[in-house]
């Protein structure tokens, strides 16, 4: 089992109960950077509260169906973007596949989460989240994978495909009152290509 991973600067840690604040504040910069600009404040606030939170947050990482691991700065090169965060710059979540398509089976395996803070993507560090997590996910044995991404973000999309994951519907994700047009990809259990 791969509980840590390296690259030059940075390393990969699974994230244990005691990581929930610096997750919950990780995940709620992460999305407002990525996304805040595309809601009204009161449908940020409410989706924050109930998927960001420490409370939402909490019993994921106590589930052992669920693995999240984060990506840390080893050289303290984002200490001053990231202050209270202490070096972590994004992380990855995983577990039982849950999104609805009627061609999910129990055994399946999803990436429910995978976030970098602004200025640490394109880095590399995402692509060594997403090995982690599809290491983990198929540690026993091949199966099906999923996950989901919103239908204008081309670059997620281009570099899901990268990981062996193709388009295999699409669904309505609520953000408080709005709903985003999400699209359902999946990863075939004989999949090979790894970013």
């Amino acid at each position: 089992r791969r509980a840590a991973c390296h690259t030059a600067s940075m390393r990969i840690r699974q994230a244990q109960p005691d990581d929930v604040d610096v997750l919950s504040e990780l995940s709620r910069r992460t999305f407002t950077q990525t996304f805040g600009h595309l809601y009204r404040p009161e449908d940020l606030a409410f989706h924050l509260e109930h998927t960001c939170s420490v409370e939402a947050l909490a019993p994921l990482l106590a589930d052992s169906a669920h693995r999240c691991w984060l990506a840390v700065e080893d050289d303290g090169t984002q200490e001053g973007v990231n202050g209270s965060l202490g070096g972590v710059v994004g992380y990855v979540l995983a577990g039982p596949a849950s999104l609805p398509h009627d061609g999910l089976h129990p055994e399946d395996g999803e990436i429910k989460r995978l976030y970098l803070l602004q200025g640490s993507q394109g880095s590399g560090r995402g692509a060594a989240l997403m090995r982690t997590a599809v290491d983990w996910l198929l540690e026993g044995g091949p199966r099906v994978l999923w996950l989901s991404v919103w239908s204008e973000n081309d670059g997620a999309q281009r570099f899901y495909r990268r990981f062996g994951f193709e388009r295999a519907g699409e669904y309505l994700y609520p953000v408080g009152e709005h709903r985003d047009h999400e699209l359902i990809f999946r990863r075939t259990a004989g999949a090979t290509a790894l970013g």
